[in-house]
């Protein structure tokens, strides 16, 4: 069945708008089973004699995340990075998510990992119940390279070369009242800068991020003190709030969500323009997903069963995967001030790879970032769409979405079709011609828009080569699915 006919156009103008490969970066946290039974399971016969999950580098080395975040999240408000160094290390209770930590994984464990994948560490530190001081002994630790306390400390670990961890961040989510050490308004901008002034004295070739929210008076009071000290704020987002109602939308509520992460990218815009600092500071989206983790509210018994619930397969369809295509739009049509990008977390709890016992899962999700890792092109093109719209329930967004990259020898179009069950006829447009011709193209879909992958059944959600059907001057782009189509010259 058809929904509908849609024109897309695309055109070399704007094409000098070169993105930044950290977009399709990468986050974990010390949550549940993303780094202990996830990343890092001494024992296991999937392991290395590190505990480092082999079969987790080698499917994350599919998606090539240039930059991985760690330790959190929530976890790092009650982190203390020294505690998970060295060779006498001790079990802690971390106050944020109210359970042990083994503290096995510390920030060796975590750069050298990074390294294994060819990815930039990222650290977030402890603006909770940590101090300046912390952060800025945790960048001597990590960076310095004089006979010096931290520095020594690093050595005697095992590490004579520093780590040179380029980028860090100064808290998250500071400004929410479940956050432990959370700040007001007044206290958060003279805080930051007092952090970032001992950080950037121990290393000034940093990249720094400090968590914001696009709100004016509380990212504007940041930036007036603290501004001229950073390179990035850091935003989140997840529009599926499962805290709250603890059951994942259904397909359209969650699509017709996919508009939303460019509202906050716009309000940050325009935060960082009334600052005074455009060109200046650019926008770390370092935490994102479609849908919260579970973590409802309740009592702390049912939290801690609530997580288990992230590892339900059919919460993973067509959905997820396309208003992953679609944020990832976003923030590359914003690549002038979106920098950074983290989808959250990269392992279990919302990830992309889910990790058990026997080995891992592709979700649809992950298919998705593959995508737009191999076939993203250096330049980002202006592409505009003329079509039908999708309503449900009061809302109401475009039916197809489109990004077009280029590297000057050919383009590859992006198309999204959120229909749950008609494929839509498009007529496709570049420089203002109109495709013809038989085509094939990357598809990514399943069955159904409720599809999803599971241990017994892997790739019912996958990327498949197929032509495209033609009537007339059109392209039958089919229903729940993203298409990715080369086109030469």
């Amino acid at each position: 069945m058809t929904g509908g006919f849609a024109q897309v156009r695309a055109s070399k103008q704007q094409e000098s708008r070169r993105w930044n490969p950290m977009i399709l970066g990468h986050f974990v946290e010390h949550f549940h089973n993303q780094i202990y039974g996830g990343v890092f399971d001494p024992g296991s016969h999937l392991a290395d004699d590190r505990g480092f999950r082999l079969d987790v580098i080698e499917a994350l080395k599919e998606l090539r995340p240039p930059i991985v975040r760690w330790p959190g999240g929530n976890f790092v408000s009650d982190y203390h990075w020294y505690e998970a160094v060295g060779a006498n290390r001790l079990p802690s209770y971390n106050k944020a998510w109210r359970v042990a930590e083994p503290n096995t994984f510390g920030t060796d464990e975590f750069i050298e990992w990074c390294r294994r994948l060819n990815c930039e560490p990222y650290i977030c530190t402890n603006a909770g119940s940590g101090t300046p001081e912390e952060m800025s002994n945790w960048l001597e630790y990590c960076n310095g390279h004089l006979e010096t306390r931290y520095a020594n400390l690093r050595r005697k670990s095992g590490y004579e070369r520093p780590h040179a961890v380029k980028y860090w961040g100064i808290g998250n989510e500071s400004y929410a009242d479940f956050q432990i050490g959370a700040k007001t308004i007044g206290e958060w901008g003279p805080y930051v800068a007092e952090a970032a002034k001992m950080m950037r004295s121990v290393d000034d070739t940093i990249v720094l991020s400090a968590a914001a929210v696009p709100d004016t008076e509380w990212t504007l009071n940041l930036l007036k003190h603290a501004g001229r000290y950073l390179d990035l704020v850091s935003i989140h987002g997840y529009w599926d709030d499962l805290e709250h109602h603890d059951e994942p939308s259904d397909y359209l509520t969650a699509v017709l969500r996919s508009h939303e992460p460019e509202k906050m990218i716009d309000g940050a815009r325009e935060i960082i323009a009334l600052a005074g600092l455009e060109g200046q500071i650019q926008i770390a989206f370092d935490e994102w997903n479609l849908r919260g983790w579970h973590h409802p509210r309740g009592t702390h018994e049912e939290k801690i069963r609530a997580r288990d619930r992230n590892d339900r397969a059919e919460t993973y369809t067509m959905a997820d995967a396309l208003f992953t295509a679609s944020f990832l739009n976003s923030c590359l049509r914003n690549s002038d001030i979106v920098s950074m990008a983290n989808v959250s977390p990269s392992i279990n709890a919302r990830g992309p790879l889910y990790v058990h016992g026997g080995g891992v899962v592709r979700r649809s999700t992950f298919y998705v970032l593959k995508a737009y890792n191999d076939h993203l092109k250096p330049w980002i093109g202006s592409t505009s769409v003329n079509g039908p719209t999708l309503r449900h329930a009061g809302a109401e967004i475009a039916t197809i979405e489109a990004l077009t990259s280029s590297d000057g020898a050919s383009r590859n179009l992006f198309i999204v079709n959120r229909d749950p069950h008609d494929a839509i006829l498009c007529e496709l447009y570049f420089d203002n011609h109109r495709l013809d011709g038989d085509r094939v193209v990357t598809v990514i879909s399943g069955l159904t828009a409720d599809s999803f992958n599971t241990v017994e059944a892997p790739d019912m959600v996958s990327p498949r080569a197929q032509p495209l059907v033609r009537q007339g001057g059109g392209y039958y782009i089919p229903p729940h699915s993203l298409c990715v189509l080369e086109v030469p010259g």
